[in-house]
């Protein structure tokens, strides 16, 4: 193989774990896998990672990190609280796509046996839920939103969008998409004093 820097090496082996998890799974993938999948050996993976725990943390890291920090960017570039939450579900609209919401199921379902993949996968979840919270507060701030504890909040309406969405992924055709996002940002505007209908429903789904 050439000669890479070992940032390029890492990278290369990120990008050669998800093409396999997209596959396999991020539960079955494995250092032989990802190794085949580079045309490599084993001895590689291990000389950059002290072990597969390690190795899907930092796949799913680049994954849905990425998607975070796009995201976030856009909430911050927002007018006002409620184009923000707006701009967030449309934004989570990405993440519905079976292959990447399969990722977030993968990394849930392996979080208690892998714990570096269990720590990253609970850091970027408690990430997706400040970025509701916060724009919460800052729809306090605005005098626009009423809300006694934005956390709690957020929780839930996190929770109702991730719990309908792993029925999207696991049972498709079974609840229309549309619905999914209605329920949920009705559901948020109730809790934050918004009258309904009030946030954007994302075009695509309108």
């Amino acid at each position: 193989m050439p000669r890479l820097s070992p940032s390029a090496r890492r990278d290369e082996i990120i990008a050669a774990t998800l093409r396999v998890a997209a596959v396999k799974g991020l539960g079955n993938t494995t250092v032989r896998d990802v190794a085949a999948e580079m045309g490599t050996s084993s001895g590689l993976i291990h000389h950059y990672f002290s072990s597969m725990d390690e190795v899907l943390a930092a796949a799913f890291e680049h994954a849905a990190g990425d998607d975070l920090a796009v995201t976030a960017e856009e909430i911050g570039t927002s007018a006002n609280a409620a184009d923000a939450l707006s701009a967030f579900f449309a934004a989570y609209t990405r993440l519905d796509e079976y292959s990447a919401f399969q990722l977030w199921l993968d990394a849930w379902a392996e979080a208690r046996r892998r714990p570096a993949l269990g720590a990253t996968s609970q850091r970027l979840n408690l990430a997706w839920q400040q970025l509701i919270a916060t724009t919460i507060a800052r729809g306090i701030e605005e005098d626009s939103m009423s809300c006694d504890d934005p956390s709690a909040t957020a929780w839930r309406v996190l929770s109702l969008l991730d719990g309908l969405s792993m029925q999207l992924a696991a049972h498709p055709g079974l609840i229309e998409r549309t619905l999914v996002f209605d329920w949920a940002m009705t559901s948020l505007e109730r809790e934050i004093g918004l009258e309904p209908g009030t946030l954007a429903r994302p075009a695509q789904y309108s």
